[in-house]
């Protein structure tokens, strides 16, 4: 190997440390949700100085040097934009595009009524969420030797049950899943609606959201489009949680896996039942296709990370062709990619 110069050992030194201290822009942003600084700066007209978040959310005003290098932090991430004051003696902060998104707008203090990723962001960075990592090096080595259906995740390494049966039994962790969950959902189904909503739901009559936990893509398409009958199918501990909505019905059910066998098997059963009302009838799916419409960096490492991501709980995000197969064996005659949603995409299946 031959010797790096100088200035290559200096940019490589940059480039590591960059991705060493990378999970320090994760918890300043939790930090900022944390503290509501995006909630603060919106209620300010969208723009606010130091001394006005630091007021904004109560924290001391000895402390406003240290909300300055968070502050910086989250500005050279994009989340937020600063610019001096006309008179040059201040610096103003502005929320972005990503930070409005993390805007709660729950005036009656309600968040899981607002549509914020703040919610989302929460549920990710959670002390649950980010501990299952740090087995991921044992996962990959063979674990602990026992290696079986309690111990077949990262996730299950860690807390000794997978993710929906701690959901199940952890009423603070399941809550949290479902109002990300919720969050989430809204603005993926307010861009599907705006997007694809009308060409997809075109003649559609009835709707079954399998894994549609309290309904809130559902009650989306039933407020949009009043003549679809929409059930929702989840897990009984999930249902029994579901707000009461007029306009769908929930049905309990085992049906939540992200194995491509279970996959597979669940896309069998909604052939059959599809097939049993006549002609006419499709699955919709809504989620991620890998390598399909990556426009940009940004995009492709976003569906990288949420590809292993997704490992946690042994999930995979998909490329086309892997869709493709599944589809196959679950005998479907054929599929199509109608839409992109950002990171998702919009499939129509076809018996």
């Amino acid at each position: 190997m031959d010797a790096l110069s100088t200035d290559e050992l200096a940019q490589a030194e940059r480039e590591l440390y960059s991705h060493f201290l990378s999970y320090i822009k994760s918890m300043a942003l939790k930090c900022a949700v944390d503290l509501a600084i995006p909630d603060a700066i919106h209620r300010h007209g969208g723009a606010a100085t130091l001394p006005d978040i630091v007021a904004a959310v109560g924290i001391h005003p000895s402390k406003l040097p240290q909300v300055r290098r968070l502050m910086n932090v989250l500005t050279l991430s994009g989340i937020f934009v600063s610019n001096s004051t006309i008179a040059g003696d201040a610096v103003v902060y502005e929320l972005t595009r990503s930070s409005r998104l993390l805007v709660t707008g729950g005036d009656d203090g309600d968040e899981s009524k607002a549509a914020s990723h703040s919610l989302l962001l929460k549920f990710l960075v959670s002390p649950t969420n980010v501990s299952t990592f740090f087995a991921m090096s044992t996962w990959f080595t063979g674990g602990d030797g026992d290696i079986g259906a309690a111990k077949s995740s990262f996730f299950a390494l860690t807390h000794g049950v997978d993710r929906w049966e701690k959901n199940s039994k952890d009423g603070n962790d399941n809550d949290l899943f479902n109002v990300a969950m919720v969050a989430d959902t809204r603005i993926t189904m307010e861009i599907f609606l705006r997007e694809a909503g009308a060409d997809v739901m075109r003649g559609v009559g009835t709707l079954v959201d399998v894994g549609g936990r309290h309904g809130q893509a559902a009650k989306a398409i039933a407020a949009a489009f009043p003549d679809v009958k929409c059930t929702v199918m989840d897990l009984p501990h999930v249902v029994s949680q579901a707000p009461a909505d007029e306009t769908v019905e929930f049905v309990a059910g085992d049906i939540l896996s992200y194995t491509a066998g279970k996959m597979t098997t669940i896309l069998r059963r909604c052939k059959e039942a599809i097939s049993a009302k006549g002609p006419g009838g499709k699955v919709i799916i809504i989620d991620g296709v890998m390598g399909f419409g990556e426009r940009d960096m940004v995009h492709k490492e976003t569906a990288a990370l949420a590809d292993l991501y997704m490992m946690y709980i042994n999930g995979v995000e998909r490329d086309e062709q892997q869709w493709k197969k599944i589809f196959l064996e679950a005998g479907f005659s054929g599929y199509k990619v109608v839409a992109m949603l950002g990171l998702r995409s919009v499939l129509e299946v076809y018996p």
